[in-house]
Parts: C-alpha cells; structure tokens; sequence
C-alpha cells in the first residue's frame, strides 16, 4: 500500500485543496513530485535555535505573551469565545506584513467559516486571483471520515515544508482546529479496534500529536511559525486532548467566556496565559518589567473581586482602580469586525501604557 503523497505544484498560487488532497481543475506541471504527508522532523543539526519576537499588532499578545517567530503559538478556550476571529485578525495582521507564504488548514470545522475566509482573503487582497498570491488553503469539514479529517493538519504541514526547505521561505502555517486533528485519530483509533486511554483518548495520544509538531520547525535554510486554535473540551484545560497540545506550544494565548462575557474582545486572559519568549534577556529590561507589572495589578484586582470593598484598606484601592481600564486597554479593536482602516498598533506604542 502506497503512503499519502501530495504534490509540489512549484508557482501554483491561491490555491485551495481539500481533504482527500484534491483540488479545483488546475493546470498540473510536467515536472511535480510527490512529497509524503507522513514525514520525519528535521534532524537537530539543521534546525536554528535564534530568538526572536513576532509582532502582531494585538496589544494584549505583544505586550504580555509574546510571540516566538518561528515558534508554535496556541489560541485556547472553549466553543464560540473567538479563537477563529483572533486567527482571521493574525492573518491580516501578520501574513499581509511578513510578506511570505501563508497557509490555513481548516481541520474538522464549518464548512461556513472556511467560505467567509476565503472571499475575506478577496477583499482584503491577500488572496489576488489576477496574479500570483502566497496563500494555500487546505479544508476538511466536519461531516468528512475521520481519516480524512485526520490528514488535512499533515497535508497543510507538508506544504508549509515544502516552502520552508525547498523554497527557503519564512512560511504562517494556521491551524483551526489543533483539537479536531486528535479527535479524528482518536477516531480512527477506535475503528481499528484499539484500546483508549483516559476521556477515551487513543492510547497514542502523545505519540501523534508529537509526531506533527516537531515538525513544525525553524531550520537554517526557513522557518515555520505556527498559530494553532486550541478547542477545550467543557472549558477543561486539564483534559488529556489540550494539555498535550500545550507541552509543545511556545506561547499560549487563553481565550476565557467570563472575559468575553464582560463584552471584551478578543477574551483574552492575561493570567492563564504564557510566553517562553517574556523574558528580559529576549524582550528586554523594560518590556519585561511593565508586562509583570500589569499581570501584578491584574492578579491583585483578580483577588481583591470577593472581598467587600470596605474591607480595603487604602493600598488594596489601587489594583480595583486600575485594573478595569487596563483590562480595556489591552484589547484593540479588532480590523476584521468591522473592517477599519487604522493600521496595527506597534509594541512600543504598548509599552509607553505605563
């Protein structure tokens, strides 16, 4: 039996594939070749170990949980809290400034939501379908087999690959949903009769899930960064699906219902979520010192939530008093609802807050 191959179509732009690695009748180059979608990492000696800073524009990511360039990003949270707006707002945001080749999987989600983002490609021109454009968009939706469904996340993994190596690219690989690649393994593990794990889980949980993302690497010759929505079954992040997801992520973005439920957006949570890359040796003496400044008031305020307010004494006054117009603050209007001509707000503009 024949592995799953995916051709190279070397010059082809916009293009969309399916999950079966099918795609609209194009015209198919003489000379393409097949690149398997189950593939080994990069060998250590080739990949790169440079730190540095992805901007994004959002002030609440740039600011407290900076991105890694070249890193896997997680945006978690539960059903309907915004983690396909946020992606859709980085796409516009980052793949339209960085200037290289950007690819979407749509793993296992709305048929809905992977048609909207494609005629919002058009209109805000990343997608040009007169000329050349540096996009690739693979789907599964959610009706697929789980086989099928388990393919797309390696099929868009093996192009962003193929660009990375052969191309010697800077390549956005957007993943939504990380947590729909394991429930079809789990799935398919089911249908060949294998034992599950905890939650009912397939008993190679790790092993999959490791398998795709150390692939997802920077290399001497280009790089992968990796932005990946995180589902969170019953807003539970110690479920065995997420909290293995987590091991492998370089920043962690939390998109938490009380927030959003507060009428703020993105939802944000500034306190469950993290960055390897907040440290002063990376983003430097200042920026680390407001960022552990505003998570200090942000916590105390958290804190001082239950307490009744003539309790306070006149010191605890100051985390109630600052913190609601810092949560605010944190939170750009989003350029993609609605569309809004300002241009993205740089990380110096974030850290003169203080």
């Amino acid at each position: 039996m024949f592995p799953a191959t995916l051709p190279n179509y070397k010059g082809d732009s916009a293009k969309i594939v399916s999950s079966a690695a099918s795609s609209p009748p194009v015209p198919i180059p003489c000379k393409s070749l097949l690149s398997p979608i189950h593939a080994s990492p990069p060998p250590f000696a080739d990949q790169s170990t440079t730190a540095e800073v992805l901007e994004t524009g959002i002030k609440v990511a740039d600011l407290l949980v900076p991105y890694a360039r070249g890193g896997k990003i997680g945006l978690s949270g539960g059903a309907s809290v915004g983690k396909t707006v946020l992606i859709q707002e980085l796409i516009n945001n980052v793949a339209k400034a960085h200037g290289g080749f950007s690819i979407f999987c749509g793993v296992g989600e709305r048929t809905r939501e992977g048609n909207d983002l494609y005629h919002e490609m058009i209109e805000t021109s990343v997608i040009n379908l007169e000329g050349d454009s540096k996009v690739a968009l693979v789907f599964s939706q959610m009706n697929d087999p789980p086989g099928a469904r388990a393919r797309v996340a390696l099929t868009g993994l093996t192009i962003a690959e193929y660009f990375r190596d052969e191309e010697g690219q800077d390549v956005l690989l957007f993943i939504d949903n990380i947590f729909r690649f394991t429930q079809a393994g789990s799935e398919v593990s089911a249908l060949l009769g294998r034992i599950p794990s905890a939650v009912g889980y397939q008993p190679l949980l790790s092993t999959d899930m490791g398998g795709m993302q150390e692939r997802i690497t920077t290399t001497k010759k280009g790089s992968i960064t990796s932005v990946q929505a995180v589902y969170v079954p019953a807003d539970d992040l110690t479920d065995p699906a997420p909290a293995t997801i987590f091991a492998h992520l370089d920043a962690t973005t939390v998109l938490s219902r009380s927030i959003a439920e507060l009428g703020i957006y993105p939802a944000v949570d500034p306190l469950d979520s993290k960055s390897c890359m907040l440290d002063p040796r990376i983003v430097g003496k200042e920026h680390y010192e407001v960022a552990t400044a505003i998570q200090k008031i942000l916590q105390d305020y958290k804190s001082l939530q239950d307490i009744t307010p003539s309790l306070l004494t006149q010191v605890d006054y100051s985390a109630p008093d600052c913190a609601p117009p810092l949560q605010t603050g944190l939170q750009p209007q989003l350029r993609i609802i609605p569309s809004d001509p300002l241009s993205c707000l740089l990380l110096v503009s974030s850290i003169l807050i203080k």
